[in-house]
């Protein structure tokens, strides 16, 4: 299930802001001995046009709006790095 988990937000994310790059990483194996654990947490690396000019509150809502119904339903938490281009990350 984590591989497809993670092509799904790779596919969403993609779609949604079309970025110049884009690495989604499964890391819960990070997360053993709490909720969720073992499953369902993931990071997002982005650089994305779509990201010029916003505050991060603002990046972090497009890629939460982008994964839209996999946040709690596959998702159980998710870590956000959203850049524009040129921006150091």
């Amino acid at each position: 299930m984590s591989a497809e988990m993670v092509e799904q937000i790779r596919t969403r994310v993609a779609e949604a802001l079309r970025p110049v790059s884009l690495e989604v990483l499964d890391e819960g194996h990070l997360h053993v001995g709490h909720a969720g654990e073992g499953q369902g947490h993931y990071r997002v690396r982005v650089t994305s046009e779509a990201f010029a000019g916003l505050l991060p509150l603002k990046r972090h809502r497009l890629v939460y709006d982008a994964v839209g119904a996999l946040m709690g339903d596959g998702i159980h938490a998710l870590a956000i790095e959203a850049h524009a281009p040129g921006e150091a990350p």
